[in-house]
């Protein structure tokens, strides 16, 4: 296969995802004007009702917006060879092909985070501000950043490094050798995310002992679930959004509850939360989800081995040499049909585990209260009650109210 064979089909590969996105979009945003469901009146009232479909085609016409410049700069830069000429640039300043390579992924991330970073601002500042969810200060946003650009530096240039280093040495090998790296980094991020990365942008505290302790207490033992590691987090820092979630294996696990999320629910709704994701545990969903990562990383890195020395790739991309990081950028581009197929047999897998979570709440505590704090999160959230039913089979990680309360027999 030639190099304008190759062209060709990235660009119509990324031509084809954008316009699957814009439909997809625009039936989403044609399904959101729907009237509530009768099963969920009461949740809004016909003034928030209206501000929440305000929210969402404001944050839909945002979204088209930021993809279409997206696609228009991605699609410029293939047709026109920028990104061979940024090759070119950076080998006038190296020689050593891993020096070039950190060099080229450097100069596109930069200019990632300096057109992205206004955007970013518009949305937290602008958006959200205007419908009453940001909380974030100017300096918690640039501060955001800085951290978040020195973790990507440091931890995004080591991965690098070590897959440059293995393609050279190893050649079309290298995959298996990068594959254990790669899982080894998955494995420790699971277990060490939430007492290292995550103390880096919010505070954790261990819940205090109270009312809500003492129900949490109470259920844990009921079920057998350690409680040593239950914290509260300041989300209030950046956003009014409540939200919960289990990270971590044995003696590391941690189950963490946003402080904006015990602020508006009661204590037998949060205990049904609590008892929604200690379902994940009891059920070893992060465990499949881990698995199912690193299988799905070693699927992509073999096919990434197949053309990681391809020259024509290279050519196609605008280079003049063969360039490792060029094939890794059109890889990218290349797996996006199967990474699309594997995304949606993810959101498949994660809302059936939802479904499970739920129940295994619903049959240890009590549904009703979950499916209460459900509906309290999406009055909160402001949350699209009607979405497409392509979108949410595409998109959605988490089944719809509507349906986890069919689910529960809740209607």
């Amino acid at each position: 296969m030639n190099n304008e064979v190759i062209l060709t089909i990235m660009l119509i590969i990324v031509s084809a995802d954008f316009i699957l996105e814009r439909v997809l979009s625009m039936l989403n945003a044609k399904s959101g004007k729907k009237p509530i469901p009768k099963a969920l009146e009461g949740i809004y009232d016909e003034e928030k009702y209206k501000k929440s479909q305000d929210y969402n085609q404001t944050v839909t016409r945002f979204g088209n917006i930021t993809a279409s410049l997206s696609f228009v700069i991605t699609i410029a830069a293939l047709y026109f060879g920028w990104f061979g000429l940024l090759d070119q640039w950076v080998r006038g300043f190296f020689s050593n092909e891993i020096f070039v390579s950190l060099a080229f992924f450097g100069a596109i991330f930069l200019f990632s985070e300096v057109t992205g970073t206004p955007f970013s601002y518009y949305k937290n500042f602008v958006i959200e501000e205007k419908f009453g969810f940001n909380k974030m200060t100017i300096r918690t946003f640039w501060m955001d950043k800085f951290k978040g650009l020195v973790i990507t530096v440091l931890i995004g240039g080591l991965l690098i490094v070590a897959l440059l280093y293995l393609v050279q040495v190893m050649g079309e090998g290298f995959w298996m050798y990068f594959w254990v790296i790669i899982t080894a980094f998955v494995l420790f991020m699971n277990v060490f995310y939430t007492s290292w990365i995550l103390p880096l942008f919010n505070k954790l505290t261990p819940m205090e002992d109270g009312e809500l302790y003492q129900s949490i207490k109470g259920y844990s033992e009921k079920v057998n679930f350690p409680l040593s590691n239950i914290f509260v987090m300041d989300g209030s820092r950046r956003s009014s959004k409540g939200n919960a979630f289990f990270s971590g294996f044995g003696k590391r696990k941690k189950v963490v509850l946003f402080d904006t999320l015990i602020e508006k629910h009661t204590v037998e709704e949060l205990t049904a939360v609590f008892a929604h994701e200690v379902g994940h545990f009891k059920k070893k969903h992060i465990v499949f989800t881990t698995i199912v990562s690193i299988l799905t990383t070693g699927l992509m890195l073999f096919l990434l081995s197949l053309m990681i020395n391809n020259q024509e790739v290279s050519l196609a991309m605008g280079g003049t040499v063969s360039a490792i990081h060029l094939n890794i950028l059109a890889f990218g581009i290349l797996f996006t049909p199967v990474s699309r197929v594997l995304g949606i047999l993810s959101n498949l897998m994660s809302r059936k585990y939802e479904y499970e979570a739920d129940r295994y709440a619903d049959d240890t505590y009590d549904g009703k209260p979950l499916i209460t704090a459900l509906k309290t999160m999406s009055s909160d959230h402001l949350t699209n009650l009607t979405p497409h039913p392509a979108y949410v089979f595409l998109h959605y990680s988490h089944p719809t109210l509507l349906q986890r309360m069919q689910a529960l027999n809740f209607k």
